[in-house]
């Protein structure tokens, strides 16, 4: 780290008020800070409320998608190498994922994929997802310095989050350079064209994600892109969610506690809900995320599903899933915690907080349900809540002044 701190000390004077590239200031600003602390800090008495800052807040989200990220990269591999495994070794492509695996360990073979090596997973599952998130930070970063040389402001730590959350949410077969245009889209159409970092109104991670789903139907939805298997002749691997849309007691076969702990196919972050589970806990005990919020989730989505429970349907199999299988089955885990949780694009009332909550949790079932061609809905529902958002603080903050207007009110006549 000593030659990376001597050559940025190198290229300040360049960049500092004066130097020929003054103006581009924020492409030097922006690795500096992250990787050291700024030589200019607060010292002697000050006047601090608070030790958390926007920086210290956006690393505790990456701390806490830990285990998300951990699971993406076991699952990821191990989803592709059971497929290779039943389908047999005939049956593999070359790509150059397969061809690098067989490099590090040493295999030249099909026992490189052997299913139950944790090492082998986990290996190979890294080759689909960093490649994703080297691309979503390469051209979400350079975006955020170029909108901030144009604004003439430092580069904020906003999109750190940003980009660990859209690959999560991303198929591993996904192609580099979708993920290069949605990022895109995201960050310019999501959050920069309302001024940047705290003042979008939708989550730019949902935003870039929304945008692949519709833009580019065949890579980010249906049944065979849900595995890293593509590599494998005539895989196709249809989600549990999917089957469950399609097929009466497709559930039954399928084992609830394997889809809670994460082992089925699926988006590289959304299929464990107990990793999003742990994430939970990191974001409620830093009061980051909002209990509330996560709350409100729940309980949209058990009052919701269990009301079409009892309607039920002889011709549509999603009325018949009980709240526990929505709570584990696609991007409800990963949604309810880390995406409708967003501080900026949420609501910011305590009651708003549950009034926002109740209605993506209500929301998600009822697209899941009403609408089984498209078996997912967490997506829609925190985006189109987001737009709700500032309308439950608005009802809710009138509320209050009227409460207190009608008890000054009384309090004057006493």
């Amino acid at each position: 780290m000593q030659f990376v701190r001597d050559m940025l000390d190198r290229a300040a004077p360049l960049f500092e008020e004066g130097g020929k590239l003054h103006k581009y200031h924020a492409f030097y600003e922006a690795p500096d800070t992250l990787l050291f602390t700024p030589p200019t800090v607060t010292s002697g008495r000050t006047h601090v409320r608070d030790g958390m800052d926007l920086k210290r807040m956006m690393v505790t989200v990456v701390a806490a998608l830990g285990p998300v990220i951990a699971m993406a990269l076991y699952n990821t591999g191990l989803q592709a190498n059971l497929a290779i495994q039943s389908a047999g070794a005939a049956a593999i492509r070359d790509d150059w994922n397969t061809a690098l695996l067989h490099i590090l360990m040493g295999d030249s073979g099909v026992g490189a994929h052997d299913p139950t090596s944790l090492f082998g997973n986990v290996l190979y599952g890294a080759l689909y997802f960093f490649p994703i998130l080297i691309t979503t930070f390469a051209v979400g970063g350079h975006i955020e310095m170029g909108t901030a040389v144009i604004r003439k402001h430092e580069v904020n730590e906003g999109f750190l989050v940003t980009g660990f959350l859209l690959p999560l949410t991303l198929p591993a077969t996904i192609p580099l350079w979708q993920v290069a245009v949605g990022v895109a889209f995201g960050v310019i159409i999501g959050k920069e064209v309302f001024g940047g970092t705290g003042m979008n109104v939708l989550n730019p991670a949902l935003t870039a994600r929304a945008f692949l789903f519709f833009a580019y139907p065949g890579q980010i939805s249906g049944d065979a892109v849900w595995t890293a298997a593509n590599n494998v002749d005539g895989f196709s691997g249809a989600t549990w969610l999917s089957r469950a849309a399609a097929e009466h007691g497709a559930l039954s076969q399928a084992s609830w506690m394997d889809s809670f702990l994460g082992f089925i196919p699926g988006s590289m972050g959304e299929t464990s809900a107990l990793a999003c589970l742990l994430g939970a806990g990191v974001l409620i005990a830093t009061r980051i995320g909002s209990w509330r919020t996560m709350v409100g989730v729940v309980a949209g989505t058990v009052i919701v599903a269990s009301l079409l429970n009892a309607v039920g349907s002889d011709t549509n199999p999603m009325f018949a899933v009980p709240f526990w299988w929505h709570m584990v089955l696609g991007g409800w885990a990963f949604g309810t915690v880390f995406m409708a949780t967003d501080p900026v694009s949420s609501a910011f009332t305590n009651t708003g907080r549950l009034l926002y909550g109740f209605g993506i949790g209500a929301l998600v079932v009822l697209v899941r349900v009403v609408n089984p061609a498209y078996p997912e809905g967490m997506m829609l529902a925190i985006l189109f809540m987001n737009l709700f958002a500032p309308l439950f603080d608005y009802f809710v903050v009138q509320g209050n002044i009227k409460r207190r207007l009608a008890r000054s009110h009384v309090a004057a006549h006493h």
